[in-house]
Formats: structure tokens, sequence, C-alpha cells
């Protein structure tokens, strides 16, 4: 249970930033630290590390779809979180002290200092976190009560995360259904009474927060206890069936002032479309250019490997269903297709790969002409990888949610590639969890997240064992 994924609840936003400050805080402070022990070095002198590092630290650790704060946590961030988030800050005031040519007027002395000891004071700052917050949403009278009117499956994992994490501050009393005990979805929770009794017992006993499940019950028996808690002063949430309305990620919006639900949808519209569209055609310009030697050799090495064209040619899937034409470095022999047409992926020690394709397949450098289909708007970056039409047309029959990865561009790296979950997708478990990933970086993209994954992806490149 995350405490931090609800990304549109105040609470959690505020929290975050006041997290990103305290870390923020402590990077500058250890900073001086380091500066202070180091007689040579000067304050002044490093006012500009100070502020890229504050700046970049807040950004990264602000972030509130990070770790939970729950009952076997003690930090707010894991301390292998808080190294690799550092390792990222640091790459990047390195990064400005580069760009402006500035980097001799630094004591390498206290640079290296300060990177060793900061993951430590950083740790200690995300121990205090979590005592603050603990202490904050857990005190006395600061814990609310609260009661179930209609009690779903969804309901119940809500109440199980009651138990789950103190940080979330709610205590169930129990729940209102007109079902049984023996007919309801389980769990310890007390059983009430039925809808009705509701109204009266919440008259009777006050409580907090009201939960009103959306399902398991007719308009006409609910339609009574919501009326009644307009004279309430408890808060009231609706608790929808995620089996009935999405794939359990809905959001509560508005259109032309109208509420509504919304369990799919693009991240990509207006300003956030163009703003993917201006990094997509600057990075990939940028990458084109600093490797275009590289691209050249490999086209030769490609040549000389094996008879057939440089550049391999393939129909995909991009946004909205439409067929695409993505291009690769050609890996495998040029073989014709089987009678069947049916496109096989390539598996370990596969016939098919050449010496030479094995060597750009397990670097990645095969796909570098993608970034010429981003060029031409077809992919971008970052995003679902594109997978054959075939295979399009078979698990999206099989696997729920399939279709919406491309509610997005395809990407030449995505979210699930970077969690290892590259190469053959031999099982109908595999290619599920890649959606789940898929689907998880549609509702949560952001320009940092796509950095994050271009990151990775450098990292993953060089040691991944599913590439072949």
């Amino acid at each position: 249970m995350s405490f931090y994924s609800d990304k549109r609840n105040h609470h959690t936003t505020l929290l975050g930033l006041a997290v990103g400050v305290a870390y923020a805080v402590t990077i500058v402070l250890t900073l001086e630290i380091c500066v202070a022990f180091y007689f040579l070095a000067n304050f002044s002198t490093f006012n500009f590390v100070a502020a890229v590092a504050g700046v970049t630290g807040f950004i990264v650790f602000s972030d509130i779809r990070r770790y939970a704060i729950d009952n076997t946590s003690m930090m707010v961030h894991h301390f292998a979180t808080i190294v690799r988030l550092w390792i990222g800050t640091f790459f990047v005031v390195v990064l400005a002290l580069y760009l402006t040519k500035s980097a001799a007027d630094f004591s390498r002395v206290v640079m290296i200092a300060w990177l060793l000891v900061t993951p430590f004071t950083l740790t200690a700052t995300s121990l205090l976190c979590r005592w603050w917050a603990l202490r904050l949403y857990t005190a006395k009278g600061q814990r609310r009560t609260a009661v179930f009117v209609g009690f779903s499956e969804d309901a119940q994992r809500l109440s199980e995360s009651f138990k789950a994490s103190k940080m979330l501050g709610i205590t169930a009393l129990g729940y209102f259904d007109n079902r049984l005990g023996t007919q309801r979805v389980g769990g310890e929770l007390e059983r009430l009474g039925g809808l009705m009794d509701a109204i009266a017992w919440i008259e009777k006993n006050p409580v907090d927060v009201v939960f009103v499940g959306l399902v398991h019950a007719r308009s006409s028996d609910i339609a009574p206890v919501v009326d009644a808690l307009h004279d309430s002063v408890s808060s009231v949430y609706f608790v929808p069936d995620s089996k009935l309305f999405g794939l359990g990620h809905m959001h509560y919006a508005e259109m032309a002032g109208t509420p509504l639900l919304v369990a799919y949808e693009t991240p990509f519209i207006g300003v956030a479309r163009l703003l993917k569209r201006f990094v997509d055609v600057l990075l990939s310009f940028f990458i084109l250019l600093m490797l275009s030697p590289i691209l050249l050799a490999i086209a030769i090495g490609v040549k000389l490997s094996s008879p057939g064209p440089v550049v391999f040619r393939q129909l995909r899937y991009g946004v909205g269903g439409q067929k695409i034409v993505v291009s690769k470095f050609r890996s495998m022999r040029n073989d014709p297709l089987p009678q069947t047409g049916e496109i096989k992926q390539a598996i370990v020690g596969d016939a098919r790969v050449t010496p030479f394709g094995r060597f750009l397949r397990k670097t990645s450098l095969d796909e570098l002409p993608q970034f010429f289909n981003v060029l031409q708007g077809s992919m971008s970056i970052v995003g679902p990888r594109p997978h054959a039409v075939q295979h399009n047309e078979l698990y999206r029959k099989q696997v729920k949610g399939y279709m919406l990865r491309h509610k997005v561009k395809p990407g030449i790296t995505g979210w699930a590639q970077v969690n290892g979950l590259r190469g053959e997708t031999d099982t109908l478990d595999k290619m599920q969890r890649r959606i789940e990933y898929d689907l998880y970086y549609i509702r949560s993209w952001s320009l940092m997240l796509d950095f994050k994954i271009i990151l990775r992806t450098v990292l993953v490149v060089f040691k991944d064992r599913h590439a072949y």
C-alpha cells in the first residue's frame, strides 16, 4: 500500500513537498559541512553547486509517487533508493559544472567527500521525516473513524490498507450491507447491519468518514443513506467497482462542469503533447548527430556480416492502433517468411541471428534507426515498446487492457524494459506483467519519469541478460 500513490490528494502532495524540502536542505548542509572541514575550500565558491543540488534534490525527492510509510517501513525512502536518487542528483550537478566550464574551480576533495557522505545524512533525514510524518498523522485526536455502506472487494482492500498503514490515519469500525456475513467477500471487519440501518446508526454514533460502495446495491437502497449523510458532518467517499468501471486506476475529473470518473485517458493532450514532442525531436536530433560515426560503422558491419538490406523494416501498431513502419538494423539472416506467415520472436541461441547481429541486440544498437522514426513522428523515445502486428492480434484477446498501451506513441525504450521485462514473452504471464508496466507509465507520465527511464536504459543495455 503506497501512501504516495495518490498524486491527486493534496495531503500527500503537501507531505511530499515537505519531505523534498527536508532532503534539499540536507544536501546543501552536507555540502557546507564538507567545505568547512576542508580548509582549502571557500564557501562562496560552492554557491552555484549548492543551488543546483538543492533544486534538483527537491524535484527528485519530493516525487509523491515514492515509497510508503507503512507499519513495516523505517524510512520515507529505502537506502538503495536514496543512493540511486542521490547519484542522479550528483550527476546533474557535475553536468551543470561541465556545461558552464567551471568544473576546474571546485575542489575535488570536497566533491568526492560530499558524494560519499550525503547518502548517510539523507538516510538520517529519511528516518526523521518518517518519525515526523507518523506523529503528524497519527497523533491523538488526528486519527479518524470510518464505516462502509455497501462492502465490496475494493472496500475490503481499503479497510485492510487502513490496518497496514498508520499514515492513512483512519480506523474502520465496521460495514453496512444487505448481504449476510457468509455472502460478503470476507475479512475481519464487523457487520453493523443492513444498508438502511446505517442512517440511524450514524445519527447515534457520529463517524468522521463514510465510504459508500457503488456495487451490490440498488440506487434506491443507497439514495436514502446518501441523502441522510447531507445532514451529518461526516466526510463522504464513493467507492466504485473497479471491475465494472475499469482496471482499478480511476480518478476524478471534470469536463464542462460535469463530474466524471476517468478510467482510461492519454496524458499527451495540449501542452503536454507539445512538450513531449519537443523533447523527442531535440534529443533524437542530438543523439543521431553525436552517434553518426557509429551508425555508419554499424551499417558497414551489417552489410559485411550477411547478404541482405542494412535496415530491417516491419509493421507495428502505433498510437491509436494505426499501423506504422519501424526500422532496425538487421540482426538476423534475410530468410524468407515461413509459408504460415507467422512471425516468431527471437529466442536464446536463435540460429537466425548473425554473430554481428547478436552483438547489436545485446547492446541494443540495432534499435538506433528508430530515432529516425521519432523524428518522423511515428514513435517516441520513451513509451511502450511496439509489438509485431500478429502478436498484437493474439494478445489483445488474452490480456485485459492490452490495446490501451496504444493510447500513446510506442517508444524505443520503456518502463517495462528498464524493469527487466525485455526479450521473449514466451508465457502469458510475462506479457501481462509487461502490459501492467506499460499502463503504469501512461498513468504516471512526467518528463522526470522519461529522463529516469532514459538514464536507466543506458545502464541496462550494458548488463541486460534478457537481450539476445
